[in-house]
């Protein structure tokens, strides 16, 4: 089976497709530093919106986040962008955990658009039909 792997480095790939999944590292805001939780999160949904685009898919599809944010005290701020993105009636399953991000992140996302079940999944995903 053919595996696509788009903006790949040396140590990971953005995003990996494999027959009928899609799977998407953990995305961050381009150019975080100085910029809000909101800012941030447009950013990440943005790049989520294209990574899905390329693969053929799109956020409809959404059945489970996870978020890692560094700060509970913007989970309000970031929901309100969330909640303006996800699709209408499609909202997924999703857990949102405080946690210290590598380099200057205040957050971050992990998606898996995909066909596959849950069982062959991490914990650390937002998986899309």
């Amino acid at each position: 089976m053919k595996i696509e792997r788009h903006e790949t480095g040396p140590r990971m790939s953005k995003a990996v497709i494999h027959g009928d999944t899609v799977y998407l590292a953990g995305i961050v805001a381009d150019s975080p530093k100085s910029k809000s939780v909101a800012e941030q999160t447009r950013s990440i949904l943005s790049q989520i919106d294209n990574f899905l685009a390329i693969a053929g898919t799109d956020k409809t599809k959404l059945l489970s986040a996870n978020i890692w944010i560094t700060d509970m005290t913007h989970f309000g701020e970031m929901n309100t962008v969330w909640d303006a993105w996800v699709s209408p009636g499609n909202t997924p399953a999703r857990a949102t955990v405080e946690a210290k991000l590598a380099h200057c992140y205040s957050f971050e996302r992990r998606e898996w658009p995909d066909g596959r079940p849950w069982s062959d999944r991490t914990s650390q995903a937002v998986t899309l039909a």
